[in-house]
């Protein structure tokens, strides 16, 4: 299939899954590196319990609470740039 009728396909909202080789699809900006961090214990205890208050791990809050802030400062550096 030629480029343009590929996107005419997908303008017109046709599904086009089909296509497409999905098996080494990646996201970019995805890749998970590990890193260790230490906290106080206050720290965690406070973590654990707003975790277990919302019904996810530790791991979990930590990482949404850092993208929150992070894309709250890109977000603010844009806006006074």
């Amino acid at each position: 299939m030629k480029t343009s009728e590929f996107d005419e396909k997908f303008d017109e909202g046709v599904d086009i899954l089909e296509h497409l080789d999905l098996s080494k699809a990646k996201r970019s900006m995805q890749e998970t590196k590990r890193v260790n961090v230490d906290f106080p214990a206050w720290m965690l205890d406070s973590l654990d319990r707003e975790a277990s208050r919302i019904g996810v791990t530790r791991q979990s809050i930590i990482k949404v609470w850092l993208a929150d802030k992070l894309e709250s400062i890109h977000f603010s550096a844009e806006k006074h740039s």
